[in-house]
């Protein structure tokens, strides 16, 4: 562990190979060969996210237990808060100057949310290309220390992760219960999490309230906010309800 003021995040950017710099900032639809936009970076760098993110919370925590520290992980390596941590830093600013792409790509990447968190994973990934996770781990974490502190201070879960993100577009979050069953002792609960009024996950918990957490994390996983497999994301397998099909 280095002592003295952590190095930004972007500092580390900065410093990257122009190779790595170019195809974190590379648009899919841009080139013919999808290999080389952003997306294998994109796909290592969720990896460091998680674990440069698991790996502060530990220390942190320590009288936390696994369910909780699954869940404040969740909410700050979401594509939500992936976005707003690359606003933050000046991600936006460092596409449209440094991007290789023609200028209508350049600010798509730049404007759209989704794509920021995804170039923002890209270029964590670059920088353990380049660095190792030893020198990106703690610039990573620091960047998301305002996402981690408001974790730590809000009530969050998946639900409220669910429901951050969808708000930001614009859309309607909902919750059904769909079935009870068993005996009132050992009572089993099945409900259904709409958005806009189109059924993206089902879960079954022990309670109303942990049924809704289960379809929530399956809605998260398949709309693409939350890319984590979701026993290991979430309440045990038993009370992850079947995939319902999947999203458009």
């Amino acid at each position: 562990m280095r002592h003295g003021p952590p190095v930004s995040l972007m500092d580390v950017l900065m410093d990257l190979p122009k190779p790595l710099l170019f195809q974190a900032l590379t648009h899919p639809h841009s080139v013919v060969e999808r290999t080389e936009s952003y997306e294998r970076l994109e796909f290592l760098g969720d990896s460091v996210l998680g674990l440069a993110v698991a790996s502060f919370l530990y220390r942190r925590l320590e009288g936390e237990e696994e369910g909780r520290l699954a869940k404040l992980k969740a909410f700050v390596v979401s594509r939500t808060s992936c976005g707003v941590v690359a606003r933050m830093i000046g991600v936006p600013e460092l596409i449209l100057r440094a991007s290789p792409v023609d200028r209508e790509h350049r600010a798509e990447l730049a404007q759209n949310s989704t794509m920021l968190g995804n170039v923002l994973e890209a270029l964590i990934g670059a920088a353990f290309l380049a660095f190792g996770f030893e020198a990106v781990a703690e610039p990573v974490a620091f960047a998301f220390l305002p996402r981690i502190d408001y974790a730590l201070h809000n009530e969050v879960d998946y639900k409220s992760t669910l429901q951050e993100a969808l708000v930001a577009q614009a859309k309607a979050v909902g919750y059904q219960l769909l079935e009870s069953a068993g005996p009132a002792h050992n009572r089993t609960f099945t409900s259904a999490v709409r958005v806009d009024g189109v059924e993206m996950g089902r879960g079954r918990g022990r309670s109303i309230k942990r049924s809704e957490q289960t379809a929530a994390l399956e809605a998260l996983i398949r709309l693409g906010l939350l890319r984590r497999a979701a026993p290991e994301a979430g309440p045990p397998s038993t009370d992850v309800a079947r995939p319902v099909g999947k999203a458009d």
